[in-house]
């Protein structure tokens, strides 16, 4: 089971380039189809969302640490992040934890915690 995430949020698109994004979005599609059947991710979700001003959209792509870190260095994913990044605004590519790597993280953050005075 995965415990890694790839979280690939966008905004709205940039007006005039609509078509294009559509075209964008759709390579993502078949790129991110292409490396679940080849096993290089576990597996992605896709999120529309509704009219908030903030975040129309985003795909989440699951694995481990090196096949997410194999992801970024892909020339295709990149090509694909480049022409995302000219036709939708705030584009961004965010690292996450998932599954049993949550309480790993929350037993750091518990130690962390520990270490720092608290005020009463």
């Amino acid at each position: 089971m995965s415990d890694r995430v790839l979280f690939i949020g966008w905004s709205t698109p940039v007006r005039g380039r609509e078509e294009r994004g559509l075209e964008v979005f759709n390579e993502a599609m078949g790129i991110c189809g292409r490396m679940q059947q080849e096993g290089r991710i576990e597996k992605f979700d896709v999120v529309l969302l509704g009219p908030n001003g903030e975040l129309d959209g985003y795909i989440e792509l699951h694995g481990s640490a090196e096949q997410l870190a194999a992801v970024r260095e892909d020339d295709e994913f990149q090509r694909n992040t480049i022409d995302a990044s000219l036709v939708v605004e705030r584009l961004r590519h965010i690292e996450g934890f998932t599954n049993n790597e949550v309480a790993r993280q929350m037993t750091l953050y518990q130690e962390s915690v520990a270490r720092v005075p608290q005020n009463a």
